[in-house]
């Protein structure tokens, strides 16, 4: 009987240990992106370059005029440039963490949004990061993203 105790203490107490480094996890992965989107708030180029991986792909689909749907493909460098130039108004998205999947050193993360410039609405949709773990820390390998001005979440 005591052996059967012990052995369901270990095994409860080795799950109660794996949901709480999980949970650990899923908060590093939240503040590295946090931290991109606190870069974009502030334009500081080099804040948000500290949040990717080398090699970063950027891709959205969008809805074409004519009802089709295509895959652009982005540079990162040009946002990069774009967060670090002055420019007027504050670049404020908003997202929500609705689902984070971790395996290993790969992370996904589904991210619905709002966008806005200063409190001024622009546009929403969802963004998708893919993450790796490195010796420092999560970062960001890979964003695709969708872009509506309306069917937004509340």
């Amino acid at each position: 009987m005591k052996k059967t105790l012990s052995l369901l203490i270990i095994c409860f107490g080795f799950n109660s240990f794996k949901s709480f480094a999980q949970q650990t996890e899923q908060d590093a992965i939240k503040q590295t992106i946090n931290t991109m989107f606190n870069a974009m708030r502030k334009g500081d180029s080099t804040m948000l370059r500290s949040t990717f991986a080398k090699g970063i792909a950027f891709h959205s689909v969008a809805n074409k005029k004519d009802g089709t749907v295509t895959l652009e493909i982005e540079n990162p460098d040009d946002f990069i440039k774009l967060i670090g130039t002055p420019h007027k108004g504050v670049y404020d998205e908003r997202i929500t963490f609705a689902d984070i999947k971790i395996d290993g050193p790969l992370a996904s993360v589904w991210a619905p949004y709002k966008f806005y410039l200063d409190d001024k609405y622009s546009h929403c949709g969802v963004d998708v990061f893919q993450l790796m773990k490195t010796a420092d820390g999560w970062k960001i390998i890979y964003i695709v993203d969708t872009r509506r001005k309306d069917n937004c979440p509340e």
